[in-house]
Order: C-alpha cells, then sequence, then structure tokens
C-alpha cells in the first residue's frame, strides 16, 4: 500500500513528496497521573467546571491508588511516540513527532509552544481515539483551539493545525485486534473455548451524545458513534470466524459510566452483560475492549478488575483482549494515514483504505459534527476560527 503513497505525486510532479506540506505530527492523548500525589490534580482537570467536590474526586482516585496513583495511559504515549518515530525513520518520512496531552503534562499547550518555537507551521494531529464523539472528538478540537487562543494572545505565529481521519476501519487497526481475540480465545479452556462469546467493549457516553456523534448526516440513534463500534466489531467477529471456522455470537457493550444515574447512557453495562451472558448459558466470554487504543485505566480497572471478579463469582470463564498498543501494523497504519492527508493537502487523490460497510471517514470534521451542549471553538474542521 505504500507504493501508493512513494509514486509521482501529479499535483506537484516530485518522485517523492513524502508528508509535505506537514512540518509535523502532534500525538494528542487524555493524559494520566504518575504517581500518587498527581491523582486529584488530575481529576480535577478532567471534571473541571462540573462541581464535583474534592472528597469526590478522593474516592474516584481510589481507582489509580489500587495500582499506585499510576496511569499506564503516560507510559503508553511514550512507547507509540517511539513506535512511531522509528516507523517514520525506517520509511523514510521526514516528519518530526510530538506529544501533548487533554489532562496532564506534558500539557498540549506547552507541546504547541514547543512546536512554534521550533520553526512549525503545519501540524497535522493524531488523537488516541479511533471513533467520533464529543469526547473522542470535538472535544480535542476545542483544546486545539483553546491553545492556539492562549498562543495568538502571547502574540506568537499559529501554526496550521490539521487532525488525521477516524482510523476505526483501517485494517492496521482491525487486524491486531482481531489477532487479540484470537489469543485470548487460547487461554481459555478448550471445552468452552468454540462457545465463547465477544463481548466487544467501549467506554460509555451519554445517550444524546451518542446520537449527535459524526456529520450531521449521520446522526440518529446511536449516531456515528454506535454504528461506527458496530462496523468494527463486526469486521473483527468475522475475521476471527474466518481463522478459527467457528461462528460465534457477539455483542457491542459499554463500560467506564462515570454520569449521574438520572441521565441515560449507552447500555448495556460489561458487568450487566456478564451476568446476562451466565443467565443464558454462555460457557466462556472474550472482553475485547475494541473502543480503545491502549491497555488504560479503564481497561486495567473497569476489565482486568471489576468485570473480570463479576465473572469470577458467576463463575464464568472469561479472557481479555489485547488493544492495538504499538502493534507495528498499527504503527504502519499512522504513517499511511498521514502520508493519505499529506497526498490530498497536495492536490493528489491517493487510496484511502478502509474495511467494512462505512468507508473511510470524513478529513475534515464538518459544521454541526459532534457538537457539544455548549457551544465552544473547535480547531481542525469546517468550523475553525483558525486557516
Amino acid at each position: 500500500m505504500s507504493d501508493a503513497f512513494d509514486a509521482a505525486d501529479p499535483a506537484d510532479g516530485s518522485s517523492s513528496a513524502g508528508a509535505r506540506p506537514y512540518d509535523a505530527l502532534l500525538l494528542l492523548s487524555f493524559g494520566g497521573p504518575e504517581g500518587p500525589d498527581d491523582v486529584v490534580p488530575f481529576l480535577e482537570n478532567v471534571t473541571r467546571g462540573r462541581g464535583i467536590p474534592r472528597e469526590r474526586l478522593a474516592e474516584v482516585g481510589e481507582h489509580y491508588f489500587q495500582f499506585g496513583g499510576v496511569s499506564p495511559i503516560n507510559a503508553q504515549c511514550r512507547q507509540l511516540l517511539e513506535a512511531v518515530r522509528k516507523e517514520f525513520a525506517e520509511a523514510a518520512v521526514d516528519l518530526p513527532v510530538y506529544w501533548g496531552n487533554r489532562n496532564w503534562t506534558p500539557y498540549l499547550i506547552d507541546t504547541l509552544r514547543e512546536m512554534v518555537h521550533d520553526g512549525r507551521r503545519r501540524v497535522l494531529t493524531l488523537v488516541t481515539s479511533a471513533y467520533a464523539s464529543y469526547s473522542g472528538c470535538r472535544q480535542y478540537r476545542e483544546n486545539l483551539a483553546e491553545a492556539l487562543a492562549t498562543l495568538e494572545a502571547e502574540g506568537l505565529e499559529l501554526p496550521r493545525v490539521d487532525k488525521l481521519r477516524h482510523y476505526f476501519n483501517h485494517p492496521g487497526f482491525i487486524a491486531p485486534v482481531a489477532d487479540g481475540v484470537l489469543a485470548a480465545l487460547a487461554t481459555l479452556p478448550a471445552a468452552v473455548r468454540d462457545g465463547a462469546h465477544l463481548a466487544f467493549t467501549t467506554h460509555s457516553v451519554p445517550v444524546s451524545a451518542a446520537d449527535t456523534s459524526g456529520p450531521p448526516e449521520a446522526h440518529g440513534e446511536g449516531g456515528a458513534y454506535v454504528a461506527q463500534h458496530l462496523d468494527a466489531a463486526r469486521l473483527v467477529a468475522e475475521a476471527v470466524r474466518e481463522r478459527t471456522g467457528v461462528d460465534r455470537s457477539w455483542e457491542l457493550v459499554y463500560q467506564s459510566r462515570s454520569g449521574p444515574p438520572q441521565v441515560p447512557w449507552l447500555e448495556p453495562d460489561i458487568c450487566d452483560h456478564l451476568e446476562a451472558l451466565h443467565a443464558r448459558g454462555a460457557p466462556a466470554a472474550v472482553m475485547v475492549p475494541i473502543g480503545f487504543v491502549s491497555d488504560h485505566m479503564e481497561v486495567l480497572y473497569d476489565l482486568d478488575t471489576e468485570a473480570t471478579a463479576r465473572a469470577a463469582e458467576l463463575g464464568l470463564p472469561v479472557a481479555r483482549s489485547a488493544t492495538v498498543g504499538t502493534d507495528p501494523r498499527f504503527t504502519a497504519a499512522i504513517r499511511e494515514l498521514v502520508l493519505e492527508r499529506a497526498a490530498l493537502e497536495r492536490g493528489a487523490q491517493p487510496e484511502r483504505c478502509a474495511l467494512g460497510m462505512l468507508g473511510p471517514s470524513h478529513d475534515v470534521c464538518p459544521v454541526g459534527c459532534c457538537p457539544a451542549r455548549t457551544p465552544k471553538p473547535a480547531a481542525a474542521g469546517a468550523d475553525s476560527p483558525y486557516p
């Protein structure tokens, strides 16, 4: 597939235009505490403006304190950062890679300021969320706009910032997930393996946010958020069936709900789903965290700790499959997506790789995409206040 990007580019006549016009890639992630003293300040950043008492944050922080007050997400971002840099170097893609977070160090504003001082003027952003949603896309775009406004107030020359398209159906994402399921199945007792149910899990969000996720034409029941997860889950289930010859039942379920009980959120919860599976006689289950790029706290606590404990109480054998992390196929997919977007910016028509029924996602988020309840400026989209 990479040959399609190395061929002569009709937009500029060069033999290998690489990542031009971009001069930097920004890895943009959620962030997480890296010690006990970080936990409550981190949670204050996450919940700022919601009026949640500090005492309540300390209660929520117990999930982190069980793991020494350390979320694995920052370490995993460092690993992904190095893996992408290695992928670029081996493919002769001359593009520096930076890393900034929404809620903890290195903060996005500090990273963007560093990029400006380094002379970066065309920045392409990779968000560590594969799907369309407010919290997984629009909110990051709002973070970018807020950071750019700060830099503008400081009198700095602003870079143009774009964002890579959603990659939930890229083969470099789907294939590692499918292999993770196969590896998890192999850990189950042979007697229950063929009957194991696949429970694809992702972060629950308010039903209202799900229904308005994606571009306006995708709004409706579940919106793009649910549709994209269902498409990815179907692709993985089909790949597992082809590899094993077993047609397993599967379902998209949810985890990590954090909202007030009176607000409807996507259901069923993974623990409730495990109870339902046990009640109907399922012999085993594999929990597939298809909504997550890496094994961060929601995976370690909500699946490996809470859901696994509930399954043990029920006597239901379970296994949890791996996230894509730094799988070489995923880092290669990032390179391909970067070169694809760069070629599009140069006026070329590169191959846009995507599996499933939904096709490649939009390159520029349109007006009305994943709207917030309170409108805020958002960069890297058709409604961006910045060029």
